[in-house]
């Protein structure tokens, strides 16, 4: 199947798509075959982590799948528990060993863990590893511009993308304004946040004007942001529908719609960065 899926180049001159498949939960015999259909359906971005303990599954899907890897960007990310450098480059090629790769295409930090202050080794870790090409292009999750600044001041990189907590609820306006002007990615992790949440009236009036499902209207917001969004699903039917938003644009005065949804505590799970410590 020919791409058809636009892509951005990163600031290191990695080539992404603008939308791919998150797997948190994705494990087994199960999970590879919903990955694997996922592939087979046109998606080229992967997304996993070393927490989410399926890199193997996600491992045995791109070898199932009728796609060569090297048309695959597999993303894969470092947890806090590792973030020291003696830590992390073994860990790196732990994550290489459970799928069986030869290198991820974008490896990133998990979170920044503030209160560790490890965060700057760990940066200096995924630096070696793409020196000795087990990586391509390194970047960040849930890091705060402070953070980034920092990578940047004391190591002379800084990160392709920030993957961050983004959907209509909490659009992170200020952040992506930031990552603009720094020449960084934004990637949309939960981004169509929770069910019930789809259930908003203004997001199904503009559904229903462009005949298209809640879900297509997110996805097609966070493309039009300029976000690469992964949302993760299991169903061959709902991939495909996650997929289908090239088709269509949304008016300014529907961007400025969803736009006002946002609130200031619209956090999931209240998970602030400046805080938040995950290992």
């Amino acid at each position: 199947m020919k791409n058809f899926i636009p892509e951005v180049t990163l600031n290191d001159g990695l080539i992404v798509p603008m939308i791919g498949l998150g797997t948190y939960q994705l494990k087994g015999d199960a999970g590879a075959k919903a990955i694997e259909n996922a592939i087979e359906s046109g998606y080229r971005l992967i997304d996993t982590a070393y927490n989410y303990e399926n890199e193997g599954t996600v491992g045995e899907a791109v070898r199932r799948s009728s796609v060569s890897r090297d048309e695959l960007i597999i993303t894969s990310k470092l947890p806090g528990r590792y973030q020291t450098y003696d830590l992390a480059i073994p860990a790196i090629q732990e994550s290489l060993y459970r799928a069986n790769f030869d290198y991820y295409d974008l490896f990133l930090i998990h979170w920044p863990n503030p209160q560790q202050e490890h965060y700057v080794e760990a940066w200096q870790a995924l630096i070696e590893a793409k020196k000795r090409g087990y990586v391509r292009s390194i970047g960040v999750c849930n890091f705060l511009p402070e953070h980034m600044e920092r990578l940047e001041r004391e190591t002379g990189v800084k990160p392709s993308v920030n993957q961050v907590e983004l959907h209509p609820f909490f659009n992170q306006a200020e952040l992506r304004q930031w990552h603009k002007d720094n020449g960084i990615v934004t990637q949309s992790w939960s981004p169509l946040t929770r069910a019930r949440e789809l259930e908003n009236g203004v997001l199904q009036q503009i559904a229903d004007h462009h005949q298209k499902t809640i879900a297509q209207i997110i996805l097609r917001w966070h493309f039009e942001l300029g976000s690469i969004s992964i949302p993760k699903s299991a169903l061959p039917a709902r991939q495909l529908e996650n997929l289908s938003i090239f088709d269509f644009s949304l008016e300014d005065k529907e961007m400025e719609q969803i736009a006002e949804l946002t609130r200031p505590n619209g956090r999931l799970k209240g998970q602030d960065p400046a805080t938040y410590e995950e290992f």
